[in-house]
């Protein structure tokens, strides 16, 4: 049996992920800074799927945390197959309302840990021939969107340079850039949702599920659903000033910033 690692795995995507692999009969290895609930999704994993559950407790906005996974990921006794890294949270407010201290947090979270954790486990799986990394990005990755879109656009480039330089290796990266999904990152982040229209909501599950068909055809960036792709597609066509104050709006009323 193969084993995959996800951080932020509680909840959202990450959960997502856990109930899917685990369906597909993989082993999990689970990441998040909530012990409780690790323990308690790792007993209802085992019991439902018959896979073993390992429980890692660890913070990724700290060394220790980062340093945790990384030792895991580079246990070549007990190999990581998979690594998703999904960990990663919004900050409410414009640029220079939002604490420095916070805005340093984030990038160590979305950029520092996805770097560090993706290193860790491609070194072993390039040796062994085999492995896959899903990276969770945005769709805010694409549009001018402060330190959250900016964060979320190093994940993806990142992620398509390094499997660009692992390619012929056996080894898969692909960004995975969902929009808008029924998770805790809002409430977590203290933002409104109300006024978000209700087809921009995207099924967790279904994401995953459609992000796991991407990394098996290869792709390295995946936009999940037909109702995104038609406006990254527009994104693209549109003016870069339009696109910001655009955006900037947007961002005000919908989601992080």
């Amino acid at each position: 049996m193969t084993t995959a690692l996800i951080t932020g795995a509680t909840a959202g995507i990450g959960a997502a992920f856990a109930r899917r692999l685990a369906t597909d009969g993989h082993n999990l290895v689970l990441v998040a800074r909530d012990t409780k609930r690790l323990q308690e999704q790792a007993t209802e994993l085992h019991d439902l799927h018959g896979i073993e559950a390992e429980v890692l407790t660890a913070d990724l906005s700290t060394e220790a945390g980062i340093a945790s996974v990384e030792a895991r990921l580079a246990d070549r006794r007990h190999p990581v197959d998979l690594l998703v890294n999904n960990a990663g949270f919004g900050n409410k407010g414009r640029f220079l309302e939002v604490s420095m201290a916070d805005e340093l947090t984030m990038l160590k979270v979305h950029c520092e840990a996805v770097l560090r954790l993706t290193a860790a486990a491609t070194a072993g799986m390039k040796e062994r021939g085999r492995g896959g990394v899903v990276n969770v990005a945005s769709v805010a990755a694409f549009v001018p969107r402060g330190t959250y879109g900016a964060s979320k656009a190093w994940v993806v480039q990142f992620t398509q340079g390094a499997a660009r330089d692992l390619a012929g290796s056996g080894v898969r990266l692909m960004a995975l850039c969902p929009g808008f999904v029924r998770t805790e990152f809002h409430e977590r982040a203290g933002m409104g949702t109300d006024n978000i229209p209700g087809w921009m909501w995207l099924d967790a599950d279904k994401l995953v599920a459609a992000a796991m068909g991407d990394l098996a055809r290869g792709k390295t960036v995946s936009v999940p659903d037909p109702r995104y792709k038609a406006l990254m597609g527009a994104v693209k066509l549109a003016p870069r000033g339009l696109l910001g104050g655009i955006s900037s709006k947007t961002g005000r009323k919908y989601g992080p910033q």
